[in-house]
This record gives structure tokens, C-alpha cells and sequence, in this order.
């Protein structure tokens, strides 16, 4: 196997880590519906602030979200594209096509 494909892997092998965590499912769930403050997704759990910045953190450098500052808040911004890719990935290795990795091995 290449070097290329099994960064492939490995690359979508850490988003989908960050994605193993429930709490980062959900707040997924909400910015799906709109951009919110920190704030506001703070509402919808029982967690601190530094533990929601830890989740946000870890699904920005996923670039599964965006974040802007507005004065004191900032606002985050799913960023759907990067979700996209994600499923086109699995949709990929579970599916047999010309580039499966079966196919490479000779």
C-alpha cells in the first residue's frame, strides 16, 4: 500500500476518533441547526466551560467546526464539507470499487 493511501487512512482515522465522543456528536447535532455562542451550546449540557472549550478544541483542529470571536463571545459554525468527506470515506472503504485496497495488493 502507498504511502498516500495509508496517510488517507490515518488522516480519517483521527477525525473519526474525534467524532467517538458523544457530547461531540451532540453539539454536531446542534450547530447543524445554526451558528451558536459558546454559551449557548453550554445550555444544552451539564459541563463546564473549560470542558466544552476541550470539545470544541479537539472539533476545530478536526476542522469539524469554526470559530469566530464576536467581542466577548465566540460563535461556532459547523463546517459540513469536512462531515461530507468523512461519509464519502466510509462510503468508500465499504464499498467495492475500483480503488479497493483488495485491488492494490498483487
Amino acid at each position: 500500500m502507498s504511502d498516500k493511501n495509508e496517510d488517507k487512512y490515518f488522516a480519517y482515522s483521527k477525525m473519526l476518533k474525534v467524532l467517538c465522543e458523544p457530547k461531540r456528536l451532540q453539539i454536531i447535532d446542534l450547530l447543524s441547526c445554526r451558528d451558536l455562542c459558546a454559551c449557548e451550546i453550554l445550555e444544552y449540557f451539564h459541563i463546564s466551560q473549560p470542558t466544552l472549550s476541550s470539545h470544541m478544541k479537539k472539533l476545530e483542529e478536526a476542522n469539524f467546526v469554526e470559530s469566530r470571536r464576536d467581542g466577548k463571545n465566540i460563535y461556532y459554525k459547523l463546517k459540513e464539507d469536512s462531515l461530507k468527506d468523512v461519509k464519502n470515506f466510509i462510503d468508500e472503504i465499504s464499498s467495492n470499487t475500483e480503488d479497493c485496497i483488495c485491488k492494490t495488493q498483487e
